[in-house]
């Protein structure tokens, strides 16, 4: 097993997430910038598994997305974790390092934080990488 295709990987989907017109003025990041105020896209967390056989080295890596904002209700929120599902489902990601077999969606959660004044959706994601 190699973790080596994760930059790859971070890389393709933050390209393919900034270019896409339906998520055009909403800033993504890959850590929560300081005194951020409105709505953000976060590149997060990963866990990743040894996926190898006799075919050859693999790994898979579940990757969570993160949808924030400080605006009322969930439903603009929604449209945007929708969006990024849309892009990503079936995305053609070219890696700088390994090959993308599969990008499936597994799950998503929605919830309030900080008392309730920020909302958040974490999206997760399962890509298969062959190496």
């Amino acid at each position: 097993m190699s973790y080596g295709a994760a930059p790859a990987l971070q890389t393709a989907v933050y390209q393919l997430l900034s270019a896409a017109p339906a998520l055009a003025g909403v800033a993504i990041f890959d850590a929560v910038p300081p005194n951020v105020t409105g709505t953000f896209v976060l590149i997060g967390p990963e866990e990743t598994r040894d996926q190898s056989d006799k075919s050859g080295a693999g790994a898979e890596h579940q990757l969570v997305i993160s949808v924030i904002t400080d605006a009322t209700g969930f439903l603009s929120i929604k449209t945007i974790a929708a969006d990024i599902s849309d892009a990503l489902i079936g995305a053609p990601l070219t890696l700088s390092r390994g090959q993308l077999v599969s990008l499936f969606f597994l799950r998503a959660s929605a919830r309030r934080i900080e008392e309730g004044e920020t909302r958040r959706i974490d999206l997760t994601f399962r890509a298969r990488v062959a190496l």
